[in-house]
C-alpha cells in the first residue's frame, strides 16, 4: 500500500507544470467538485491571529448558518480549552471576522446574535451587516459554444438580494473598554515568616500541577497574594488545592491564572470569637415606684397606685 501512495505521489510530482522548488511545501493542487470553502490569504496567512483563531475562523467559515459557535459548543468539538477557544474568539472579534449583535425578537426579548464575516474590509465600506443563509458552492457549468459571427453579450450582473427573513443588523463597536483588573491581595503586614512560607508554597506549585511553572519574579510578584491566604489563617494545603485544581489543559500564562484565583478565591477573614457567640437574652426587669396613697413600693412602668390602694379606691 506505501509503495502505490509512493508511485501515485512520483507520478503527480512529475506532471507539475515548471521546475519544483528547491525547499519547502510542494503543492499538489486538485479542484474540489462538493463540500468545500473558499477562505481568503487575509485569514489563512493573517500576520497578527494565533494559528488557534484561524483554524476556529476557518472552522466557522464553513459550518451553516445557524451553528452554534458558542464557547461550550466549540470546547465540545476541540481538544482546545474552553480559555484558548475564548481568548481565539476575541482575537477574530478584535479583527472584524466575527461581531456580536443584540437584536429583539418578535416576543419582545432581547437575543445576542453571532454574525462571521468572511471579508471585514469589504464590511467596512459597505457600511452594513446581511445576514445571509450560507449555501453549498455549485459547480460551474460550461456554457455551450457559440460562433464566432455571432458572440454572445455578456448577462448583467444582478444584485445580491437582501432575505427578508435577516434584516440588517446593527454591529456594535469592535473594542469594548474592559473592566479594569482587580489588585492583588495584600496583608496587613508582610512579616518575614510570611514571605517565607508563602514563597515556599509558590515554588512547590509545580510539584502538585506540572503546568504551573512559576519564574522567580512570578513568586516575587505573588509573594504578596499567598500571604494575604495565610494572613486569614488558610492553611497551605487548602491554598495548594486552590490553585492546581480544574486548571486549563495547557495553560497558556500560569502567573495569570495563579494571581487571578489568588485575586478572585480570597476568603474572608475568620469570625471571631464575639461574633460566634450566641445572643444573650435579658431578662424583662420592671422598676419599683413609690405609691401615691400609701407609699408603698411597688413594680410598675410609671409611678401611681399599688394594687391595694386601687383595690379600696374600686371598692368605694
Amino acid at each position: 500500500m506505501a509503495t502505490q501512495h509512493n508511485i501515485a505521489l512520483t507520478r503527480a510530482l512529475a506532471e507539475l507544470p515548471g521546475p519544483l522548488p528547491a525547499f519547502g511545501v510542494i503543492h499538489i493542487a486538485i479542484p474540489h467538485t462538493s463540500r468545500f470553502t473558499i477562505v481568503g490569504n487575509h485569514l489563512a496567512q493573517h500576520a497578527e491571529l494565533s494559528l488557534v483563531a484561524i483554524g476556529i475562523g476557518v472552522h466557522i467559515q464553513s459550518l451553516p448558518a445557524g451553528s452554534l459557535v458558542g464557547i461550550k459548543a466549540l470546547t465540545a468539538r476541540f481538544a482546545e480549552g474552553e480559555m484558548r477557544i475564548a481568548a481565539a474568539l476575541r482575537e477574530l472579534e478584535a479583527h472584524g471576522y466575527l461581531r456580536r449583535a443584540h437584536v429583539r425578537l418578535a416576543n419582545g426579548r432581547m437575543a445576542t446574535r453571532t454574525v462571521f464575516c468572511n471579508q471585514p474590509g469589504a464590511l467596512e465600506r459597505a457600511g452594513r451587516v446581511v445576514v445571509a443563509p450560507k449555501v453549498p458552492p455549485a459547480v460551474p457549468k460550461v456554457p455551450p459554444a457559440v460562433p464566432e459571427e455571432a458572440p454572445a453579450p455578456p448577462p448583467a450582473p444582478e444584485p445580491d438580494p437582501v432575505p427578508e427573513s435577516h434584516p440588517p443588523v446593527r454591529v456594535p463597536p469592535r473594542t469594548a473598554p474592559k473592566p479594569p483588573r482587580r489588585p492583588l491581595p495584600q496583608p496587613r503586614e508582610l512579616t518575614p515568616e510570611l514571605r517565607q512560607t508563602a514563597s515556599a508554597i509558590l515554588a512547590d506549585l509545580r510539584n502538585h500541577a506540572e503546568e504551573l511553572v512559576l519564574s522567580e519574579a512570578d513568586v516575587e510578584e505573588l509573594v504578596p497574594g499567598v500571604a494575604a491566604w495565610l494572613e486569614r489563617e488558610v492553611r497551605p494545603d487548602a491554598i495548594r488545592h486552590a490553585l492546581t485544581t480544574d486548571l486549563p489543559k495547557p495553560p497558556k500564562y500560569p502567573a495569570k491564572i495563579v494571581r487571578h484565583r489568588l485575586t478572585v478565591l480570597l476568603p474572608p477573614p475568620l469570625p471571631g470569637a464575639e461574633e460566634l457567640a450566641p445572643a444573650v437574652r435579658r431578662p424583662l426587669v420592671i422598676p419599683l415606684q413609690n405609691c401615691d396613697g400609701c407609699d408603698r413600693a411597688f413594680r410598675s412602668r410609671e409611678p401611681g397606685h399599688c394594687r391595694g390602694c386601687r383595690d379600696l379606691a374600686a371598692a368605694a
